[in-house]
């Protein structure tokens, strides 16, 4: 690691979570191995979730490193708490739910004095107006997040999970009690793939966003481990801007 990059707080660097959504745990081993002490925070989704990673969270929790447990609970909240619970157990610092008032409620009395901290997912960063008019919504992007925003507020939930496009609308909606994950991040000139929300990890941040989500720019980059600094520098150049 660069000088430069070894003089980057653990705050700055943990803003940047690496999405583990590789097809099996020896994979995301693999990459964690490869990623060093570049990354400091991963996230576990359902690809993980149900080729064994489970474990895995627990194991990375223990050697130091921070978890995001991307599972999207979402059921009668009898289910939700129980799972809320179980997950508490893991050693997670972040667990998603989806953004329904009774699933929230749930969960958060759930996860109560346990560390865990619950993060609503309000849009998924793949859908826009068209996919909301065609699920039967009757809001647009824009006025459903604001709407999920309110109630996870409301229902005391820790954070949002939301596009950098929604993430400055947001922060002057709730001011900076609630925590602002994004998703749907791509470096300049990245493949956006299946995202239609994206903005830069600069912009992103720029717009209020504490932590950024980047899975395949890092994960499938020739050399990960200078992906993953590359976005971390980026991260700290625009917080250094910021400051001055």
């Amino acid at each position: 690691m660069s000088r430069e990059m070894s003089n980057i707080s653990a705050v700055v660097r943990d803003k940047l979570i690496v999405a583990l959504d590789l097809p099996s745990v020896s994979a995301a081993s693999a990459m964690v191995e490869r990623l060093g002490d570049a990354v400091n925070f991963y996230k576990v989704g359902m690809e993980l979730t149900y080729a064994g990673g489970l474990p895995l969270v627990s194991e990375l929790a223990k050697a130091g490193k921070k978890v995001f447990l991307d599972l999207k609970l979402h059921d009668i909240p009898n289910t939700v708490a129980r799972a809320t619970e179980q997950v508490a157990e893991l050693g997670a610092t972040f667990l998603t739910i989806h953004a329904y008032p009774q699933t929230m409620k749930a969960a958060t009395a759930a996860a109560k004095g346990s560390g865990l901290k619950l993060l609503a997912v309000t849009v998924m960063t793949s859908y826009d107006d068209s996919d909301l008019r065609d699920a039967g919504y009757a809001f647009g992007v824009k006025d459903l997040v604001a709407r999920r925003a309110a109630q996870a507020r409301d229902a005391g939930v820790d954070g949002l999970i939301l596009s950098p496009e929604e993430a400055a609308a947001m922060r002057a909606l709730l001011g900076h009690d609630m925590l602002l994950v994004t998703p749907g991040v791509r470096p300049a000139g990245a493949d956006l793939a299946d995202q239609k929300r994206v903005m830069t990890p600069a912009r992103a941040i720029a717009q209020g966003a504490n932590y950024l989500v980047v899975g395949r720019p890092v994960t499938q980059a020739h050399d990960p481990k200078a992906a993953a600094e590359a976005i971390v520098a980026e991260i700290a150049g625009q917080i250094t801007r910021a400051a001055d």
